[in-house]
């Protein structure tokens, strides 16, 4: 009886360790949200020097957490809503890192860490029954598309981050108010490389993602899968994603025009997200 009581409790607290690394991570994001709020009031200067160690930490420990619950899953498709959102928050955050090592700049983290800490807390709440359950997502194209289609609205996101830096700077310039503002921002032509660098990662990815999710969602549902709203919209946003990348290369679009043409890109993003919680073949609801 006592064993199998100290059995159940070592089995309860072991799936419970991914919600603890989670939690762990959310408080150490919670530092990226008070430094975006003290930005907002140009008091952040203390905070900017130990920041960018508490979210490496976080970022780490999320790793683990996603690492784990895929381990206990046994797969690495997220299962449920609130994966979804844990997986989407930290590959936003492991795009960010990888800009501050080039750009060495907080800036996008003023929208970023709020964005994360907000998934984060969402996907911290608690264990929800897994409502993917086909054994299609055990597939390594299912795998792919998820993986890359994630890691290209983490990239669209990051281009939406520049454009409204590009906007806040380039308003402060025109306004003669930069030397009065602490809140410290590259030049225009940094921020909208970063944007550029953004989309020229996010597109290849968003395609590929959804060549792979098209092809087996077609052999598996037929026609019917392009009536989906999920798939009406997410194509709807890789033609703003083209549309976007083809100014740039061919028109010349730069500074605010692709700022905004960036924000309706991110817009249509948010729309195909959305429509997940819609979407019937999304599901993936089987045996």
């Amino acid at each position: 009886m006592g064993a199998s009581l100290y059995n159940d409790a070592f089995v309860r607290s072991y799936t419970l360790m991914p919600f603890f690394w989670l939690r762990a991570a959310l408080v150490l994001y919670g530092a990226g949200l008070v430094y975006s709020l003290l930005s907002l009031a140009r008091k952040s200067e203390r905070l900017a020097r130990v920041v960018m160690p508490l979210i490496w930490l976080g970022a780490t420990l999320h790793l683990v957490s996603l690492v784990e619950s895929a381990w206990q899953a046994g797969e690495l498709v997220p299962a449920s809503p609130h994966q979804a959102e844990s997986l989407l928050g930290f590959l936003v955050m492991a795009i960010f890192l990888a800009f501050w090592i080039k750009y060495k700049t907080l800036s996008p983290g003023i929208f970023v860490f709020p964005l994360v800490f907000l998934l984060t807390l969402a996907a911290s709440a608690g264990a929800q029954p897994p409502e993917f359950t086909s054994p299609m997502l055990r597939k390594g194209w299912i795998v792919a598309h998820v993986t890359l289609i994630f890691l290209g609205y983490a990239a669209l996101f990051l281009s939406f981050v520049a454009s409204l830096l590009y906007l806040l700077q380039e308003r402060s310039l025109k306004s003669k108010r930069l030397r009065s503002t602490r809140l410290r921002m590259p030049a225009l032509e940094v921020i909208d490389e970063m944007g550029y660098r953004s989309l020229l990662l996010g597109f290849p990815l968003m395609t590929l993602g959804l060549i792979a999710g098209t092809w087996m969602a077609e052999a598996q549902f037929g026609a019917v899968f392009f009536r989906d709203p999920k798939i009406v919209l997410s194509l709807l946003m890789w033609a703003v994603y083209t549309l976007l990348l083809v100014t740039r290369w061919n028109a010349g679009w730069r500074g605010r025009k692709a700022a905004f043409l960036s924000t309706f890109a991110f817009l249509a993003a948010i729309g195909a997200w959305m429509a997940n919680y819609f979407s019937l073949t999304h599901r993936f609801l089987g045996p």
